[in-house]
Protein backbone atom coordinates (compact mmCIF):
# COMPACT_ATOMS: atom_id res chain seq x y z
CA UNK A 1 0.00 0.00 0.00
CA UNK A 2 1.26 3.62 -0.94
CA UNK A 3 2.26 5.94 1.48
CA UNK A 4 -0.52 8.02 1.12
CA UNK A 5 -3.27 8.87 4.20
CA UNK A 6 -5.59 5.71 4.35
CA UNK A 7 -9.55 5.86 4.34
CA UNK A 8 -11.41 4.05 6.80
CA UNK A 9 -15.17 3.25 7.71
CA UNK A 10 -15.80 1.57 10.68
CA UNK A 11 -19.41 0.78 11.17
CA UNK A 12 -20.93 0.59 14.98
CA UNK A 13 -18.52 2.36 16.47
CA UNK A 14 -20.36 4.17 19.49
CA UNK A 15 -18.58 1.64 21.44
CA UNK A 16 -17.19 -1.93 21.91
CA UNK A 17 -15.50 -3.38 19.37
CA UNK A 18 -16.06 -0.28 16.40
CA UNK A 19 -14.76 2.07 18.80
CA UNK A 20 -11.26 0.08 19.56
CA UNK A 21 -11.05 -1.08 15.99
CA UNK A 22 -11.36 2.65 15.07
CA UNK A 23 -9.10 3.95 17.75
CA UNK A 24 -6.52 1.41 16.55
CA UNK A 25 -6.84 2.39 12.80
CA UNK A 26 -6.13 5.72 14.01
CA UNK A 27 -2.93 5.06 15.61
CA UNK A 28 -1.93 4.50 12.12
CA UNK A 29 -2.93 8.02 10.42
CA UNK A 30 -5.56 6.64 8.94
CA UNK A 31 -8.85 8.88 8.10
CA UNK A 32 -11.39 6.89 9.67
CA UNK A 33 -15.24 7.30 9.43
CA UNK A 34 -17.25 6.27 12.61
CA UNK A 35 -20.88 5.23 12.53
CA UNK A 36 -23.30 4.69 15.57
CA UNK A 37 -26.65 5.80 16.78
CA UNK A 38 -25.63 7.16 19.66
CA UNK A 39 -25.04 10.93 19.14
CA UNK A 40 -25.47 12.07 22.93
CA UNK A 41 -24.34 10.61 26.11
CA UNK A 42 -26.92 8.99 28.13
CA UNK A 43 -29.16 8.20 25.11
CA UNK A 44 -28.15 4.36 24.94
CA UNK A 45 -27.71 1.68 27.61
CA UNK A 46 -24.09 1.50 27.58
CA UNK A 47 -21.63 4.41 27.30
CA UNK A 48 -20.45 6.08 24.32
CA UNK A 49 -21.32 8.44 21.02
CA UNK A 50 -20.11 8.45 18.12
CA UNK A 51 -18.36 11.82 18.07
CA UNK A 52 -16.28 10.39 21.37
CA UNK A 53 -14.92 7.52 19.48
CA UNK A 54 -13.87 10.66 16.56
CA UNK A 55 -12.00 12.25 19.07
CA UNK A 56 -10.29 9.05 20.16
CA UNK A 57 -9.50 8.47 16.73
CA UNK A 58 -7.76 11.95 16.64
CA UNK A 59 -6.41 11.97 19.47
CA UNK A 60 -4.43 8.56 18.60
CA UNK A 61 -2.88 10.28 15.34
CA UNK A 62 -5.59 9.67 12.94
CA UNK A 63 -8.67 11.96 12.00
CA UNK A 64 -11.49 10.74 13.48
CA UNK A 65 -15.03 11.81 11.73
CA UNK A 66 -18.43 10.88 13.29
CA UNK A 67 -21.17 9.99 10.87
CA UNK A 68 -25.06 9.36 12.57
CA UNK A 69 -26.49 6.16 11.46
CA UNK A 70 -28.64 4.28 11.59
CA UNK A 71 -27.75 0.81 9.61
CA UNK A 72 -31.56 -0.55 9.67
CA UNK A 73 -31.54 2.18 7.31
CA UNK A 74 -30.70 1.85 3.90
CA UNK A 75 -30.63 5.74 2.87
CA UNK A 76 -28.93 6.38 5.96
CA UNK A 77 -26.08 3.85 4.48
CA UNK A 78 -26.00 5.88 1.30
CA UNK A 79 -25.62 8.81 2.44
CA UNK A 80 -22.54 8.00 4.50
CA UNK A 81 -20.83 6.79 1.32
CA UNK A 82 -21.73 9.56 -0.63
CA UNK A 83 -19.83 11.56 1.92
CA UNK A 84 -16.76 9.32 1.73
CA UNK A 85 -17.07 9.56 -2.17
CA UNK A 86 -17.33 13.41 -2.03
CA UNK A 87 -14.66 14.01 0.54
CA UNK A 88 -11.95 11.49 0.01
CA UNK A 89 -12.78 10.10 -3.36
CA UNK A 90 -11.91 6.43 -2.50
CA UNK A 91 -11.62 3.80 0.45
CA UNK A 92 -9.43 1.25 1.50
CA UNK A 93 -10.72 -0.32 4.08
CA UNK A 94 -14.01 -0.93 5.60
CA UNK A 95 -14.90 -2.84 8.68
CA UNK A 96 -18.66 -4.22 9.13
CA UNK A 97 -19.29 -4.01 12.61
CA UNK A 98 -22.83 -2.65 13.08
CA UNK A 99 -24.50 -5.38 14.93
CA UNK A 100 -27.83 -5.65 17.43
CA UNK A 101 -27.25 -7.43 20.33
CA UNK A 102 -30.78 -7.96 22.65
CA UNK A 103 -29.84 -7.83 26.72
CA UNK A 104 -31.66 -11.44 26.34
CA UNK A 105 -28.76 -13.04 23.65
CA UNK A 106 -27.12 -14.80 26.61
CA UNK A 107 -30.24 -15.91 28.88
CA UNK A 108 -30.17 -19.22 30.02
CA UNK A 109 -32.73 -21.44 27.96
CA UNK A 110 -34.39 -22.53 24.49
CA UNK A 111 -34.52 -20.22 21.78
CA UNK A 112 -38.42 -20.24 22.11
CA UNK A 113 -37.76 -18.92 25.64
CA UNK A 114 -36.25 -15.59 24.07
CA UNK A 115 -37.58 -12.90 22.18
CA UNK A 116 -38.10 -12.70 19.06
CA UNK A 117 -35.84 -9.73 18.66
CA UNK A 118 -33.09 -11.66 18.56
CA UNK A 119 -33.26 -12.24 14.90
CA UNK A 120 -32.67 -8.78 14.27
CA UNK A 121 -29.13 -9.38 14.21
CA UNK A 122 -29.85 -10.95 10.69
CA UNK A 123 -31.16 -6.99 9.92
CA UNK A 124 -28.17 -5.01 11.53
CA UNK A 125 -25.22 -7.53 11.35
CA UNK A 126 -25.97 -9.87 8.66
CA UNK A 127 -28.00 -7.95 6.24
CA UNK A 128 -26.34 -4.62 7.00
CA UNK A 129 -22.72 -5.67 6.20
CA UNK A 130 -23.86 -7.22 2.99
CA UNK A 131 -25.57 -3.15 2.23
CA UNK A 132 -22.38 -1.30 3.36
CA UNK A 133 -20.54 -3.23 1.20
CA UNK A 134 -22.66 -3.03 -2.21
CA UNK A 135 -22.32 0.89 -1.25
CA UNK A 136 -18.58 0.72 -0.33
CA UNK A 137 -17.79 -1.47 -3.28
CA UNK A 138 -17.21 0.99 -5.92
CA UNK A 139 -14.84 3.27 -3.29
CA UNK A 140 -12.82 0.19 -2.48
CA UNK A 141 -12.42 -0.31 -6.34
CA UNK A 142 -10.29 3.10 -6.23
CA UNK A 143 -8.10 1.89 -3.51
CA UNK A 144 -4.91 0.48 -4.11
CA UNK A 145 -5.01 -2.24 -1.67
CA UNK A 146 -8.60 -2.29 -0.65
CA UNK A 147 -9.50 -4.67 2.69
CA UNK A 148 -13.35 -5.25 3.63
CA UNK A 149 -13.46 -7.00 7.41
CA UNK A 150 -16.66 -8.63 8.83
CA UNK A 151 -16.08 -8.47 12.64
CA UNK A 152 -17.17 -12.58 13.58
CA UNK A 153 -16.92 -14.98 16.70
CA UNK A 154 -16.84 -18.39 17.24
CA UNK A 155 -20.59 -18.95 16.92
CA UNK A 156 -20.52 -18.80 13.24
CA UNK A 157 -19.44 -22.81 14.12
CA UNK A 158 -20.07 -23.89 17.41
CA UNK A 159 -23.48 -23.27 19.54
CA UNK A 160 -22.77 -19.46 20.98
CA UNK A 161 -26.00 -17.95 22.96
CA UNK A 162 -28.70 -19.97 20.35
CA UNK A 163 -29.32 -19.72 16.80
CA UNK A 164 -30.37 -16.73 15.81
CA UNK A 165 -27.02 -15.65 16.59
CA UNK A 166 -25.39 -18.63 15.00
CA UNK A 167 -27.17 -18.51 11.64
CA UNK A 168 -25.93 -14.28 12.07
CA UNK A 169 -22.41 -15.13 12.35
CA UNK A 170 -22.48 -17.89 9.74
CA UNK A 171 -23.95 -16.34 7.51
CA UNK A 172 -21.27 -12.95 7.34
CA UNK A 173 -18.54 -15.85 7.11
CA UNK A 174 -19.60 -17.63 4.42
CA UNK A 175 -20.65 -13.27 2.96
CA UNK A 176 -17.15 -12.94 3.13
CA UNK A 177 -15.79 -15.47 1.02
CA UNK A 178 -18.40 -14.97 -1.10
CA UNK A 179 -17.74 -11.44 -1.86
CA UNK A 180 -13.90 -11.80 -1.64
CA UNK A 181 -14.56 -14.17 -5.15
CA UNK A 182 -16.15 -10.84 -7.08
CA UNK A 183 -13.67 -8.47 -5.14
CA UNK A 184 -10.27 -10.71 -6.23
CA UNK A 185 -10.14 -9.20 -9.74
CA UNK A 186 -9.82 -5.57 -8.26
CA UNK A 187 -7.22 -6.87 -5.54
CA UNK A 188 -9.73 -6.52 -2.98
CA UNK A 189 -9.53 -8.81 -0.01
CA UNK A 190 -12.50 -9.89 2.16
CA UNK A 191 -11.79 -11.58 5.42
CA UNK A 192 -13.92 -12.46 8.31
CA UNK A 193 -12.59 -12.43 11.55
CA UNK A 194 -13.38 -14.11 14.58
CA UNK A 195 -12.69 -11.80 17.58
CA UNK A 196 -12.07 -13.24 21.41
CA UNK A 197 -13.95 -12.15 24.40
CA UNK A 198 -13.61 -8.59 23.90
CA UNK A 199 -13.83 -6.56 27.25
CA UNK A 200 -16.29 -3.89 25.85
CA UNK A 201 -18.45 -1.45 28.06
CA UNK A 202 -21.19 -4.29 27.86
CA UNK A 203 -19.09 -7.06 29.08
CA UNK A 204 -17.16 -4.70 31.86
CA UNK A 205 -21.11 -4.47 33.07
CA UNK A 206 -21.46 -8.13 33.27
CA UNK A 207 -18.22 -8.54 34.95
CA UNK A 208 -18.95 -5.70 37.24
CA UNK A 209 -21.93 -7.23 38.62
CA UNK A 210 -20.40 -10.33 39.85
CA UNK A 211 -16.65 -9.73 40.33
CA UNK A 212 -15.33 -12.97 41.80
CA UNK A 213 -17.65 -15.35 39.76
CA UNK A 214 -15.76 -13.55 36.62
CA UNK A 215 -12.38 -13.11 37.86
CA UNK A 216 -11.00 -15.95 35.78
CA UNK A 217 -13.23 -14.94 32.87
CA UNK A 218 -11.84 -10.89 32.89
CA UNK A 219 -8.18 -12.66 32.74
CA UNK A 220 -8.61 -13.81 29.57
CA UNK A 221 -10.28 -11.49 27.57
CA UNK A 222 -9.31 -9.10 24.83
CA UNK A 223 -9.40 -5.26 24.10
CA UNK A 224 -11.26 -3.89 21.21
CA UNK A 225 -8.47 -2.14 20.27
CA UNK A 226 -6.20 -5.23 19.42
CA UNK A 227 -8.68 -6.20 17.23
CA UNK A 228 -7.90 -2.89 15.63
CA UNK A 229 -4.51 -3.72 15.41
CA UNK A 230 -4.73 -7.13 13.91
CA UNK A 231 -6.87 -5.31 10.92
CA UNK A 232 -4.60 -2.53 10.90
CA UNK A 233 -1.59 -5.14 10.01
CA UNK A 234 -3.44 -6.92 8.02
CA UNK A 235 -4.41 -4.23 6.01
CA UNK A 236 -0.99 -3.48 5.06
CA UNK A 237 0.51 -6.76 4.58
CA UNK A 238 1.52 -7.50 1.05
CA UNK A 239 0.30 -10.56 0.64
CA UNK A 240 -3.24 -10.17 2.22
CA UNK A 241 -4.96 -11.33 -0.61
CA UNK A 242 -3.34 -15.04 0.14
CA UNK A 243 -6.05 -14.71 3.22
CA UNK A 244 -8.88 -13.52 1.01
CA UNK A 245 -12.00 -15.12 1.25
CA UNK A 246 -11.15 -17.16 4.97
CA UNK A 247 -12.18 -16.97 8.22
CA UNK A 248 -9.68 -16.04 10.37
CA UNK A 249 -9.10 -16.08 14.39
CA UNK A 250 -7.52 -13.04 15.28
CA UNK A 251 -5.54 -14.00 18.11
CA UNK A 252 -3.22 -16.32 15.43
CA UNK A 253 -3.09 -12.99 12.96
CA UNK A 254 -1.75 -11.39 16.03
CA UNK A 255 0.71 -13.63 16.53
CA UNK A 256 1.97 -14.01 12.58
CA UNK A 257 2.41 -10.06 13.08
CA UNK A 258 3.84 -9.77 16.23
CA UNK A 259 0.87 -8.09 17.50
CA UNK A 260 0.08 -7.80 21.30
CA UNK A 261 -2.85 -6.38 23.51
CA UNK A 262 -2.31 -2.61 24.62
CA UNK A 263 -1.33 -4.07 28.02
CA UNK A 264 1.21 -5.89 26.52
CA UNK A 265 0.17 -9.44 26.63
CA UNK A 266 -0.66 -11.96 24.09
CA UNK A 267 -4.05 -12.77 23.97
CA UNK A 268 -4.78 -17.03 23.66
CA UNK A 269 -6.56 -18.51 20.38
CA UNK A 270 -9.40 -20.60 21.31
CA UNK A 271 -8.87 -22.74 18.60
CA UNK A 272 -8.23 -25.58 20.76
CA UNK A 273 -11.47 -25.26 23.04
CA UNK A 274 -13.92 -24.28 20.18
CA UNK A 275 -12.32 -25.37 16.88
CA UNK A 276 -10.87 -24.53 13.69
CA UNK A 277 -12.34 -21.66 11.56
CA UNK A 278 -15.22 -22.77 9.07
CA UNK A 279 -13.73 -23.53 6.13
CA UNK A 280 -15.19 -22.85 2.39
CA UNK A 281 -15.25 -24.89 -0.95
CA UNK A 282 -12.99 -23.30 -4.29
CA UNK A 283 -15.50 -24.37 -6.63
CA UNK A 284 -17.48 -21.09 -8.34
CA UNK A 285 -20.71 -21.69 -9.92
CA UNK A 286 -21.29 -18.02 -11.57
Amino acid sequence: MSSKQRVAVVTGASRGAGKGIAEALGATGAIVYVTGRTVEEGAAPLPGTVAATAEAVTAAGGQGIAVACDHSDDAQVKALFDRVREEQGHLDILVNNATTIHDALVDAGPFWEKPLELTEIWNVGMRSHYVASWYAAPLLLKSEAGLVVNTSSFGGRIYMHGPAYGAGKAAVDKMAHDMAVDFRPHNVAVVSLWMGLLMTERTQRVFDSEPEKYAELAAATESPVFTGRVIAALAQDPERMQKSGKVHIGAELAQEYGISDKDGKQPPSHRAFFGAPTEFGDAVVE
